[in-house]
C-alpha cells in the first residue's frame, strides 16, 4: 500500500492555504468540511439538463437561457458532451449581431469537467483554481449525466445539514449507552470493510459509515473528524495503490479508536520516507485524476495520536493508527471498570 496523495492546494490535504493538516486544524474541522468529503457530486448536481446540439441557432439558445433563467447550457452531439455555451458566449455573437450563428461557432470546446463518483471537494478546487462557474458532470462512460455550480453544491451541503439536525439526537442517543450497558474488563466494538482495488465508485463510502458510527456512539465531533479524515486517506489508499484492494477496520473501545488498513500488495519499499511532505509513488494515471502530490499519510499522522507502518515489498502492508479519547467519550461505565488509562491529546 502507497501513500495516498493528493495536491497540495486541495482541501482534503488540507485547503488552509495549501498547507498539511496541523493538530490545530484538526481541532477546527467543522462539519461543513466534513461533509465535502462525504457528499459526491453525483448527490448535489442538477440533472435536469437543457442543452442545445451544434447546429442550434444562438437565437434559440438565448431564449432557452432566458426561459430557465440559467447563464449557460452544455452543447451536446449525438449523446457526447461536445462543448459548453455561456452568457458570455452570447455577448459576443451580439456584439457582432451574429444570433443566427450556430452554437458550434461560438462554443468552448476544451471544456473542464467533473466526474459524477468523485467528492464535492474536488470539484471545489477545480471551480476555485480555473473560476469556473459551472461544469459538466461525465459518468464511468464519459457520458453526460448533470451539471454542477456553486449553487448545487451550497444547497446540497444545506440539506445535508438538514438531515443531521433532525436524524443526528435519536441515533446516538440509541448509540451512545452502548458501553455504558455492558459490563466487561474489555469491550472493543469492530467495524470491518472490504475495500475493492480501483473502485472509485465506493470510494469514502467506508469512511462515511465509520463516521456515522462514531456520531452514534456520542464520540466527541473533533475526535470523530480526526479519525475520518485517517480513515479516508486509508481507505482511498487502497482504492489507488493496491494490487487486490484491502481490510480497512475500526476498533473502538471506550479509551480509544483504532484504525487498521491491510493489503496483500505491492508494498512499500521505504516505510520512513513516505511520510515525508510530497513523496510519492503515483502513477501517471492516478495524478491526472487528481492525487498524487504525496500528502496523505503527512496528514493521517497529524491526525492521530500514533501510527505505524509495517510493509514488506511484493507481499503486503499494515497501517495501524490510535486515537486516545478522554473519559466518558463514549458512556464509559461510571464504576470506573474500564482497564486503561484514558490519555488526552
Amino acid at each position: 500500500m502507497s501513500p495516498r496523495a493528493r495536491t497540495p492546494t486541495e482541501q482534503e490535504a488540507h485547503g488552509r492555504r495549501g498547507r498539511p493538516i496541523t493538530d490545530h486544524d484538526a481541532h477546527e474541522i467543522n462539519r461543513v468540511e466534513e461533509l465535502s468529503y462525504d457528499l459526491k457530486i453525483s448527490d448535489v448536481m442538477s440533472v435536469d439538463l437543457h442543452s442545445a446540439s451544434p447546429e442550434m441557432p444562438l437565437s434559440k439558445v438565448l431564449d432557452i437561457l432566458r426561459i430557465n433563467r440559467i447563464s449557460g447550457l452544455p452543447v451536446v452531439e449525438e449523446g457526447k458532451l461536445a462543448g459548453i455555451l455561456s452568457i458570455e458566449d452570447i455577448v459576443r455573437a451580439m456584439q457582432k449581431n451574429d444570433l443566427s450563428a450556430p452554437a458550434s461557432q461560438y462554443m468552448t470546446r476544451e471544456v473542464t469537467t467533473a466526474v459524477s463518483y468523485d467528492s464535492i471537494i474536488k470539484a471545489l478546487r477545480t471551480f476555485t483554481e480555473r473560476g469556473l462557474g459551472r461544469l459538466p458532470v461525465l459518468d464511468e462512460n464519459h457520458k453526460l449525466v448533470g451539471m454542477l455550480t456553486k449553487g448545487d453544491i451550497t444547497r446540497g451541503i444545506l440539506v445535508a445539514l438538514q438531515k443531521d439536525y433532525q436524524e443526528e439526537e435519536v441515533r446516538r442517543y440509541r448509540a451512545s449507552h452502548l458501553f455504558e450497558d455492558i459490563i466487561s474488563e474489555r469491550t472493543t466494538l469492530v467495524l470491518r470493510y472490504t475495500i475493492k482495488a480501483g473502485d472509485f465508485t465506493q470510494g469514502g463510502k467506508a469512511s462515511s459509515h465509520i463516521k456515522r458510527a462514531l456520531i452514534r456512539l456520542g464520540a466527541d465531533p473533533q475526535i470523530t473528524r480526526r479519525c475520518c479524515i485517517a480513515v479516508y486517506e486509508a481507505e482511498m489508499n487502497l482504492i489507488i495503490h493496491t494490487t487486490n484492494g484491502g481490510i480497512l477496520k475500526l476498533e473502538v473501545e471506550p479509551h480509544r479508536i483504532t484504525m487498521s488498513a491491510t493489503d496483500d500488495g505491492p508494498g512499500i519499499a521505504d516505510t520512513e520516507k513516505v511520510f515525508q511532505p510530497g513523496y510519492s509513488t503515483a502513477t501517471e494515471e492516478v495524478r491526472e485524476m487528481g492525487f498524487g502530490a504525496g500528502m496523505g499519510l503527512v496528514n493521517m499522522k497529524r491526525c492521530v495520536d500514533s501510527i505505524e507502518l509495517n510493509s514488506t515489498v511484493g507481499k503486503s502492508t499494515k497501517l495501524v493508527m490510535r486515537i486516545f479519547v478522554p473519559d466518558q467519550t463514549f458512556g464509559a461505565s461510571r464504576d470506573g471498570q474500564n482497564n486503561e488509562p484514558s490519555k488526552n491529546h
